[in-house]
């Protein structure tokens, strides 16, 4: 059976140590094989971990560690806990002493949005901000924002100024804010990984809302990860072979403020409207940051765009499947 995959924020993690063979969620254990779980929250979404192994003291440590890293991370990029890093960011327009992974993935921003051509910018909240408030008010207008708001939100958006080392965050401008949700849930699928092979992990999928394998499948196969069709339509648009490298998804249908394609989610920080080229995007990189980071910017770039990068980029694939009559597969970078 394939795993399937959405943009939906759901964390769930199958492993096994020392390279045991995974088994599937639910399947009654064998040869005594030990399983622990463990569901609970994670940047405001359920999430989930089940651990098989033969030493169950070995399992439950995994878990343990596991569990504590995301809760670490979360009050770090965080933006529903009021006292994470972020949010103190956000509310006071500096941070003195960052913690260095909120400067790591800073700088990872700036090269995705270098590369990108500012269609990647995490800079997009305060926009997000005003799109909730208006379409969260009493009868909205089903336009949206008038242009006036949005021209004057727009001015807030600019990762240029953000201005950011290892000493000091800030904003160069009053009102400025931060989300990382375009990149921060692969960051954390990352360092869980990295964690589970320092642990002895060798064959595991980990999902921490994004997907990423440590190596192939206990027969020695692929991992196999299947794409979800857009909300309403039955089955799985295409299941994709992933070994030793992550993949991520994005599009405009996860999440829309109404029933028009004009606002979603995925929000152009060059105009605030919705992400309008394609129907869903896949991204397939050797690291889930990158894979998450590159779902969100693909969703705003033509193809020629796409793959000027994709060529630049070691490892990078790409498939989008355009939003039109004939729903085309645009597919660059080798399999």
């Amino acid at each position: 059976m394939a795993h399937k995959l959405s943009r939906r924020r759901f964390i769930s993690i199958t492993a096994s140590a020392a390279g045991l063979g995974l088994l599937p969620a639910g399947a009654a254990t064998k040869g005594g094989v030990q399983t622990v779980t463990w569901e609970g929250q994670a940047l405001g979404a359920s999430a989930s971990l089940t651990i098989y192994h033969h030493d169950r003291a070995t399992a439950e440590l995994l878990v343990k560690q596991a569990v504590v890293e995301v809760a670490r991370l979360e009050r770090i990029f965080s933006l529903y806990r009021a006292d994470s890093a972020l949010s103190e960011l956000n509310r006071m327009g500096a941070l003195a002493t960052p913690p260095p992974e909120l400067v790591a993935l800073l700088e990872k921003s700036r090269v995705v949005w270098e590369l990108s051509g500012g269609a990647f910018d995490p800079t997009v909240q305060p926009l997000w901000t005003l799109l909730a408030s208006h379409f969260g008010g009493t009868n909205p207008d089903p336009a949206g924002p008038s242009e006036a708001q949005l021209r004057e939100f727009l001015d807030l958006v600019g990762f240029g100024n953000v201005l950011f080392s290892e000493d000091r965050i800030a904003f160069a401008r009053r009102g400025m804010a931060l989300t990382l949700n375009g990149i921060a849930q692969g960051f954390i699928t990352d360092r869980i990984v990295d964690m589970l092979r320092r642990g002895g992990v060798t064959k595991s999928l980990v999902d921490m809302g994004e997907i990423r394998a440590i190596g192939s499948r206990p027969d020695g196969g692929p991992w196999k990860v299947g794409v979800e069709r857009a909300p309403g339509e039955a089955g799985l648009f295409a299941i994709l072979e992933i070994e030793d490298n992550a993949v991520a998804t994005s599009s405009p249908d996860g999440f829309r403020f109404n029933d028009t394609s004009r606002f979603s989610h995925l929000i152009d920080p060059r105009s605030g409207l919705g992400a309008s080229l394609y129907r869903g995007v896949t991204v397939l990189a050797p690291d889930a940051t990158t894979a998450d980071a590159f779902s969100t910017a693909f969703s705003l770039l033509q193809p020629d765009a796409v793959r000027r990068i994709v060529a630049e980029w070691p490892g990078l694939r790409a498939r989008l499947l355009e939003n039109s009559a004939s729903g085309q597969l645009v597919e660059f970078g080798r399999g």
